[in-house]
């Protein structure tokens, strides 16, 4: 049985101001450090034989606290980005709802395509998807905790689990350094376990899942 840990990074200032980040570069802020080292001993629990991340500082710095329990080495992978927000990366969730109306509420309606140079979720599935396939294939048997980003980690476990966009809309958000277990059988294929899971103190910290 092979085993995926989609771990979401801690929250970063942009997370509690509601700016949307896609694939800009946002560092941690002290909360999302702390989250972060209070979820480190929970995974390194699970004795990780792995650890890959997203080349984002977010996404590496909240794997770091990992590594650093566990002496393992951290991999980066590009593709395991945020989905791309176009127009939008940098504005603030009311500022996109001004200049974008129309973008915004096909968005908010679940559009997967909803325009304004955002990465349709097909595309987003598809890259997310292929690099944990990749990465789960690399260690058959093993635990791999992959540290990436809200967004990117529903639509790639959606991918893997065959859940259409319409489906996965009906899960909350992942919430800042929580993640989702997924395991693969050579007779089941990939099974979702558990979802959204974190300590009680992550959990009762502020910061949203909103926006990604």
């Amino acid at each position: 049985m092979t085993r995926l840990i989609i771990w979401r990074h801690g929250n970063t200032d942009w997370n509690a101001a509601s700016r949307v980040q896609g694939q800009t570069e946002v560092p941690l802020n002290d909360l999302g450090r702390e989250q972060a080292r209070e979820a480190a001993p929970l995974l390194a629990a699970l004795n990780p034989d792995a650890i890959v991340t997203s080349d984002l500082s977010r996404a590496a710095d909240t794997a770091a606290a990992l590594a650093a329990l566990t002496g393992l080495p951290v991999r980066s992978d590009a593709r395991l980005r945020e989905r791309y927000f176009g127009q939008w990366q940098g504005l603030l969730l009311t500022e996109v709802a001004e200049r974008f109306p129309e973008e915004y509420a096909r968005w908010r309606a679940g559009d997967p395509d909803p325009g304004a140079a955002v990465e349709p979720l097909d595309e987003l599935g598809k890259r997310i998807g292929t690099a944990l396939h990749e990465i789960a294939d690399e260690m058959p048997g093993g635990t791999i905790v992959v540290a990436t980003h809200g967004g990117a980690a529903r639509q790639g476990c959606g991918q893997l689990l065959g859940w259409d966009h319409t489906v996965l809309r009906t899960i909350g958000p992942l919430r800042n350094c929580h993640w989702t277990d997924l395991r693969r059988e050579d007779d089941r294929g990939w099974r979702l376990r558990s979802y959204n899971v974190g300590p009680i103190k992550v959990t009762a910290a502020l910061g949203s899942a909103e926006p990604v």
